[in-house]
This record gives C-alpha cells, sequence and structure tokens, in this order.
C-alpha cells in the first residue's frame, strides 16, 4: 500500500483519492497480513463498492481507527518535506481513503510530519533530542488520543525504562493508531541517527512490530539514508513487485 502512494505520486504529484483507491484495490493480496476489517473493505473496492461508501462502513460508521494508515505514509511525508502543511493535507486524504476516524489521520499526520522533520534535519545537518524532535512534531497533530500520548512520550525522563514506555503508550497490541504511533514516535527520538539500533529498539518492546517497525524504519531512514540499513537486511529483503517499476517508468 505504500507503493501505491508512492506510484500515485510520481503519477499525479499529489494524492488522488479515487486513483489511490483503485491502486489498493487492484495490488491487494490476500496472504498479506491485513486485519479483518481491511481485507473486506479492499474486497468491498475491488468488488465496485465505492472508497468512500466501503471506508465510512467501517466499525458500524465511526470508521478504522487501525494503524495501516500510518504505517504505509512514510513516503508522503518524504516527498512534500518542504511543506509540512501540504503533507498534514495529503497525510489525510491518503489515509481517510481507508481510514476514516480522526485518531487514525491523526496517526497518519505524526508520522508524515515525523518523516519530513527527519529529512528536514538531515538537510541542516542537526540532530535534536527526543523531546525537542517531538516538540517540533506536535503542533501539526490534531487534538486526539494521539496527541496526548505524544505530549507524554515527548515528556518522559531519559531514565524511563522500555516497559514503562509500553506500559504508558502501548506498542501497537491493539492495532491502534493510539497505541501504536506515540510508542513509534518515542522511538524514533531515541534512536533517529541509527537505522539499526532504532529498529532493534522498536522490535524489542514486542507487539504489533512488522508496523512499529515500518513506521520508525521509514522515518529514520529518510535521516540517515538507505547508506545506513545494514547490507545483510538489504539483501534479505522481499523484491520490489513489477508493477511498481512500470508505474515509475511510465510517470518518468
Amino acid at each position: 500500500m505504500a507503493l501505491s502512494i508512492v506510484s500515485i505520486l510520481r503519477q499525479h504529484g499529489s494524492i488522488r483519492q479515487a486513483e489511490l483507491a483503485e491502486s489498493f484495490a487492484e495490488h491487494y493480496e490476500g496472504s498479506r497480513a491485513y486485519g479483518p476489517s481491511m481485507h473486506y473493505l479492499l474486497r468491498s473496492i475491488r468488488a465496485g463498492t465505492p472508497w468512500r461508501e466501503a471506508a465510512a462502513q467501517q466499525f458500524s460508521g465511526q470508521g478504522s481507527f487501525g494503524n495501516g494508515g500510518a504505517m504505509r505514509i512514510a513516503p508522503l511525508g518524504a516527498y512534500f518535506a518542504d511543506d509540512l502543511g501540504v503533507v498534514s493535507e495529503q497525510a489525510e486524504l491518503a489515509t481517510s481513503v481507508t481510514h476514516t476516524h480522526p485518531e487514525a489521520i491523526a496517526g497518519a499526520i505524526a508520522v508524515a510530519v515525523a518523516t519530513a522533520y527527519a529529512w528536514q534535519l538531515r538537510q541542516s545537518g542537526q540532530l535534536p533530542g527526543r523531546a525537542e524532535f517531538l516538540e517540533l512534531i506536535l503542533p501539526y497533530i490534531p487534538s486526539s488520543e494521539v496527541r496526548r500520548k505524544v505530549r507524554w512520550a515527548r515528556d518522559f525522563s531519559e531514565h524511563t525504562s522500555l516497559d514503562a514506555v509500553v506500559n504508558q503508550l502501548g506498542n501497537g497490541s491493539n492495532i491502534s493508531s493510539q497505541d501504536t504511533v506515540p510508542f513509534v514516535l518515542w522511538c524514533t527520538g531515541e534512536r533517529l541517527n541509527n537505522y539499526e539500533e532504532a529498529l532493534w529498539l522498536t522490535a524489542s518492546a514486542l507487539g504489533d512490530v512488522d508496523t512499529t517497525c515500518a513506521m520508525v524504519g521509514g522515518i529514520v531512514a529518510t535521516y540517515t539514508g538507505t547508506t545506513a540499513i545494514p547490507a545483510s537486511w538489504l539483501a534479505a529483503r522481499e523484491p520490489l513487485p513489477g508493477w511498481h517499476r512500470e508505474h515509475n517508468q511510465e510517470a518518468t
């Protein structure tokens, strides 16, 4: 789904929700470990249900506040990194195709803005501490449980144990934006300049590890560059699909 976002941005220069929904549905693979509601949503869109209707029907009409919208959003934050207002606007558009609940949108905006700041800080050669980094992000996060818990993450003592952090912020076990994004930003702030350490710190908390590591990895790699990723990890990664390469060539 992150590749669909990249593809739409390359083709159009901004998020076009109908095209993004179509791409999500077209490239949906039932073998992937989506949550049950996302399997249902993507199958519904593929079967012809309008995406707005399908997304709005989730969870008895309240919309999903799952962490999937934030999991896939880092490329968008990097793409629009020079304009944080556009980052927030485009992140909401990209997320609400599948996750319409305000908490899901707040979480995605938080991760997108964090990624944008990671790029800006890399360009300027600055390395803020965790509190300073999260303070940069907070003004862009809409009022929400996500924002409240990011404030907690900002204010933890440097001596706070990982267990205590997880106890208060979560580790994605509930698969919600609220119990995932604040923890992710805490991890990012702790290890912004070290990709390998950031991923090990995140994974050591257990929980929804593939999701939390995807978010942290997307943000931190934007700061460190891909040269910071261990060669053995790059060699073991899943190859990018052919459709992604084809769309990139068309956009070029």
